[in-house]
């Protein structure tokens, strides 16, 4: 069994930076992907990144890209979303989520097996 907890969330001011931090137990399957999303009151969640464990290959949603960085620390098995020029926009609750299997399309929700309870990120214009 995969547990994820996720940390970092907090108010913050627009144009501020913040990194999320996602602690990964249980061994989670190496071949897979590690993918944060997000989730707004009255939207759906809807994907922001992910990383695979072989090769350090990233995809971004294009509302983030240039702005958030998803990276890892394999040591810790952390998982880390680094979010910079933040704006209002991206205000949410952000989950982490685990591949429990190599699949065909990352950016899906369907794709992860393991989900974190969420941090919360609240930006204030």
């Amino acid at each position: 069994q995969v547990r994820l907890v996720e940390s970092g969330g907090r108010l913050v001011q627009a144009g501020d930076s913040l990194r999320l931090s996602c602690a990964a137990s249980g061994r989670p399957y190496r071949s897979a992907a590690m993918g944060w999303f997000r989730q707004a009151p009255g939207n759906e969640r809807e994907f922001v990144a992910f990383i695979k464990w072989l090769g350090r290959t990233t995809d971004y949603a294009d509302s983030v890209k240039g702005r958030f960085t998803i990276s890892r620390d394999d040591a810790k098995d952390t998982v880390y979303l680094q979010m910079n020029s933040l704006n209002a926009e991206d205000t949410a609750v952000y989950y982490c989520a685990a591949e429990g299997k190599v699949t065909t399309d990352s950016r899906l929700s369907s794709a992860y097996e393991y989900w974190g309870q969420g941090t919360q990120v609240t930006v204030s214009s």
